[in-house]
């Protein structure tokens, strides 16, 4: 079945639903990098590079609330060390909401490390952290959000890594009044990527080039900054009730038993108060 250059809008209640096949012309704005960003293969392919003088990045043009957005990366091959990749979900102002995956680069050999972090009413500290069972540098792998009212979770090559659940009737705040913009950024971070900011990046191996493509949206995009998805509205859209059946569970335990180098609900020391409410629910 043939999407190329689908949109597919569906006006219910104030929002659009959308699918959309990938143009980078069409879907994003490179908006910062003074041209180490480019659009190449007529729209196919985005790469954000990084020197001495600067990064680069790029933002959609829609906002969403709610949706199962997917894009291919491939990193910054070799000594990375220093540099980050960041993919993320984010809304605007002081109690903003954000949905990220961050890949923070290593020495040549070494693996990357994939950093998540959900915030909800511009409060964060829920990292989680792993390492991939792939050279992410190698070629193309598929890094997708699924985001509805009941929960966000992270995807690898459609492995489950993370999963996120609303639990606002604990008191917990969830990311579902806030439209977020889909944002990407190559830039140098090495007071603390590698290694706690022992390692420092290697400007003789720039520039560094990260990959974009196959970009896919099945999201409802606010069509002004006002607008609201409703959670009750009735949807042919799968994704805004999915959950994980049995065989993702099991995934997810795989993933997080093998993979997980670093989660927060197990840092007693850094919440010597108690550990956050979602984390002692199960």
């Amino acid at each position: 079945m043939a999407f190329s250059r689908l949109l597919l809008l569906t006006c219910i209640v104030g929002y659009f639903l959308i699918a959309s096949a990938s143009n980078f012309y069409q879907d994003f704005d490179i908006t910062w990098g003074d041209g180490r960003a480019k659009i190449l293969n007529n729209g196919d392919l985005l790469t954000l590079s990084l020197d001495k003088a600067s990064g680069s990045g790029f933002q959609s043009k829609n906002e969403y609330l709610f949706g199962k957005i997917d894009m291919q990366l491939k990193l910054v091959p070799g000594n990375s060390a220093g540099t980050v990749t960041a993919y993320y979900l984010s809304s605007k102002g002081a109690t903003w909401d954000e949905i990220d995956f961050e890949f923070l680069g290593n020495l040549s050999g070494d693996p990357y490390i994939l950093h998540t972090n959900v915030f909800s009413q511009g409060k964060g500290n829920r990292e989680q952290q792993f390492y991939l069972w792939f050279d992410p540098t190698a070629d193309f792998h598929t890094y997708s959000i699924l985001w509805n009212p009941q929960r966000i979770v992270f995807s690898v090559d459609g492995t489950p890594i993370r999963e996120f659940k609303n639990m606002e009737s604990k008191g917990v705040p969830f990311p579902k009044n806030q439209a977020m913009r889909i944002y990407s950024s190559l830039w140098n971070a090495d007071d603390w990527a590698t290694r706690g900011g022992l390692i420092k990046t290697d400007w003789s191996e720039a520039p560094f080039t990260a990959s974009y493509r196959n970009f896919n949206a099945n999201a409802c995009t606010v069509s002004s900054g006002t607008s609201s998805c409703s959670n009750s509205v009735s949807s042919p859209n799968a994704w805004l009730s999915e959950e994980l059946d049995s065989t993702n569970q099991e995934r997810l335990k795989w993933v997080q038993k093998n993979y997980m180098i670093y989660n927060y609900c197990t840092d007693a020391k850094r919440f010597p108060q108690g550990l956050p409410t979602e984390c002692n629910t199960a």
